[in-house]
């Protein structure tokens, strides 16, 4: 199907095959995973083979599947990465998710392509240069304004993805390179260090201190739940989940979620359309802070906010429960309104600042038993739910069905009966039967009894909405005529519909070709091997600086650049006041400096377009690492 934007797709993660099964079956319109090898998620690699078992479940309700190639790729790696571009194509692939343009060079299948976060997009410029080179999705920054959404959109022809739910990169995506100037994990390259989750002392320019031990570049979580209508009007169509790392409960909580939420909307709006088939049904109600999240934030969707760094930990503290009252020696007491139970998972920040989590064996009123008496919990302390075991059973069980919608038609021929069976999308069957005619005896019997027998489609992926009788008389029809037709006509819809799935189309790039919006490329552009700097060459740049991990940007340059600023965040901003009073004195628009055990961070900030750059140099030890080795991969597990 060729999506429009006016086709809401509701994009879900897939750590596994599996993982993405249940997406589906939770009301992702689409899933993306990663492949054997070059997915920004290094740690969750899926084989061919286990990647086609997902997409012939997720085109029988006409779901999409991405199989995300984000990272960017030595010269080394192309063969491999070419190699893979087609065994995907071939298992029926929809869409690549791509940052490396060296891709685009490359002797590639019909396959469409997205953009990845990873490419940056936070320009109208940006973004129509991606939709005129043939993309047909791009991955919005996350730190787009809906203003700059809507720019873009009117600007460009591809669909637009944002994401809407998850953990936050505090850089702009593509923009981090401390995890590589530190370890030689590269972030473009699936092995971020996550570095910016650890606790620093910010310190200003005089060496005062402002906060310590603080994750001062740890954000909050993504939740667009009440901006998806404002979204929806500034022209995104692709609404995307965070999380392929992410465990299964998550995966399925936050699915549900934002599939009744899109529900809604597209009951309100009928100039919208869903993009795939079916409708879920589920075992629990969907609460998205029962799953990891580090507190909500919609970022700046709607601007600039002051609150939307998770300073304390970047761990999941979860809902707050109330203060201790008192402890004994086996349990604690704690106030709270919440009903606990057996089971659930709690935890405090102890006296170093520090989480703490402790599983409750046993709950008695108040009274909280846990596996392991804490040592260092007293009265006042603030205690929080991590884990609703309750709820978590739920969830760890079948919590849900997606069912696709048919009509049966039931009729009489010359020699004996038929059954015509028609789905949500106009996909139909018909599956005919020879028999002996026997007028009923007790009519309205026979017909109750007939569309019993039709409506029987147990674990199949159909629900009857209507049955037709179309007959000139009530005959007596046998249960074993009855399940027969069903049955074949079931089977026959089933493979009519896998039979008529048309993949996306790619787009063909704009000729003559494109010119990118810059004749420079810094190391920021990650430009890693020869194809990519053949294609930003054929596209109107002069002179190309390679990627930060071909280890030859020696000096200090920004090693992060990120729209979260820690003037702003700490009321410092020489933007909102001139002469702000901080620290000991007054406090300008000067460097501060971030401190992590003997690693110093200098900070600048870019006040125009209102970004700090973390500022670093790449490790001798990183330097004197070798090229990648090529990547091995397999259809199936050696």
């Amino acid at each position: 199907m060729q999506k429009t934007r006016n086709h809401l797709e509701l994009l879900s993660p897939a750590r596994n095959a599996d993982f993405g099964i249940e997406a589906i079956n939770h009301g992702a319109d689409a899933v993306y995973i990663g492949g054997p090898a070059f997915g920004a998620r290094a740690k969750a690699p899926n084989t061919v083979g286990d990647i086609a078992r997902l997409v012939r479940h997720a085109h029988r309700f006409n779901a999409e599947v991405f199989v995300a190639l984000n990272t960017i790729f030595h010269d080394n790696e192309l063969e491999a990465v070419e190699k893979l571009t087609h065994q995907l194509y071939d298992i029926g692939v929809d869409a690549l998710i791509v940052q490396d343009m060296g891709l685009l060079a490359l002797d590639l299948p019909p396959i469409q392509l997205h953009a990845s976060t990873q490419t940056d997009i936070r320009t109208v410029e940006k973004a129509v240069f991606l939709d005129q080179v043939g993309f047909s999705q791009i991955v919005l920054a996350r730190e787009l304004d809906l203003k700059t959404v809507k720019q873009i959109a009117d600007a460009t022809s591809a669909n637009l993805e944002y994401f809407i739910h998850g953990a936050l990169c505090v850089a702009f995506s593509g923009q981090c390179y401390i995890s590589h100037a530190h370890t030689g994990r590269s972030a473009n390259r699936g092995e971020c260090s996550q570095e910016c989750r650890l606790p620093f002392t910010l310190e200003d320019q005089k060496g005062r201190i402002i906060g310590k031990d603080k994750h001062f570049l740890s954000m909050k979580d993504n939740d667009q739940s009440l901006n998806l209508r404002a979204l929806i009007d500034a022209g995104v169509s692709s609404f995307k989940i965070e999380g392929r790392y992410k465990d299964l409960p998550y995966v399925k909580n936050a699915t549900a979620h934002y599939r009744q939420l899109l529900d809604e909307i597209l009951h309100d709006r009928p100039d919208l359309a869903k993009s795939s088939h079916g409708q879920c049904s589920y075992t629990f109600t969907p609460q998205p802070e029962k799953t990891f999240n580090r507190s909500a934030t919609d970022y700046f969707a709607n601007g600039r906010q002051a609150d939307i760094g998770a300073f304390d930990t970047p761990k999941f503290a979860g809902e707050l429960l109330g203060k201790v009252t008192k402890v004994g020696k086996d349990f604690i007491e704690v106030e709270t309104p919440t009903q606990l139970h057996n089971g659930d998972g709690v935890c405090f920040f102890d006296v170093h600042k520090a989480l703490v989590g402790l599983r409750i064996n046993t709950v008695d009123g108040k009274k909280l038993y846990p596996n392991e008496m804490p040592a260092d919990i007293r009265n006042n302390t603030i205690v929080y739910r991590n884990r609703d075991h309750a709820f978590m059973r739920l969830l760890e069980k079948d919590s849900a069905q997606r069912k696709i919608g048919i009509n049966m038609r039931f009729f009489e021929t010359n020699d004996g009966f038929g059954l015509a069976v028609t789905d949500e999308a106009g996909t139909s069957w018909t599956t005919l039967t020879k028999a002996e005619k026997q007028v009923a005896q007790t009519p309205d019997s026979a017909t109750a009894s007939l569309k019993e027998n039709l409506s029987k489609l147990g674990s199949t992926d159909f629900v009857v909405q209507n049955i037709e009788i179309a007959t000139t008389q009530t005959w007596f029809i046998p249960a074993s005529i009855a399940n027969a037709l069903r049955r074949e006509a079931i089977e026959g819809l089933l493979a009519a519909r896998l039979e008529g799935y048309v993949r996306p189309p790619r787009r063909s790039a704009a000729k003559p070709p494109a010119i990118y919006p810059e004749d420079t490329l810094s190391y920021l552009a990650n430009v890693y091997n020869q194809k990519a700097r053949q294609f930003y060459a054929k596209h109107g740049v002069n002179i190309i600086a390679k990627a930060y991990e071909a280890n030859e940007e020696l000096s200090e340059v920004p090693v992060m650049i990120t729209k979260h600023c820690l003037r702003f965040s700490h009321g410092l901003c020489p933007k909102e006041a001139k002469g702000v009073i901080g620290v000991q004195g007054t406090v300008t628009a000067e460097p501060m400096t971030l401190i992590s055990g003997n690693d110093r961070f200098t900070l600048k900030f870019d006040c125009k377009p209102c970004e700090m750059h973390v500022m670093g140099k790449i490790r001798k030890t990183v330097i004197q690492m070798g090229p990648p080795q090529t990547v091995q991969f397999f259809n199936k597990r050696p």
